[in-house]
């Protein structure tokens, strides 16, 4: 049987996997009714961004399984390459 991330992989050409990477920073922060949430992951210099209704577990030093899309975002007229996270599952 094949796992959700697969799924999700195969039906999603430009979807992204990452396995057992170490979260180094976890940072939340409430923007109007929504918590974005920020992940360094080790060796990795972009941020992978997320948000949810309500707080989510701190996954600081835990092994996450991620499924992302590659996008930017502008901040002051600069383009910054983030990752975008779909899918974050606690290894």
């Amino acid at each position: 049987m094949k796992s959700e991330a697969e799924k999700l992989l195969k039906k999603h050409e430009k979807l992204n996997h990452l396995e057992m990477s170490k979260v180094v920073s976890h940072v939340q922060r409430e923007l109007g009714e929504w918590f974005h949430n920020t992940l360094m992951i080790e060796g990795c210099d972009v941020p992978f961004k997320f948000k949810r209704k309500k707080l989510y577990k701190s996954t600081m030093g835990q092994r996450v399984n991620l499924t992302y899309y590659l996008s930017s975002e502008k901040v002051a007229g600069i383009d910054f390459e983030v990752m975008k996270v779909v899918r974050i599952k606690i290894s």
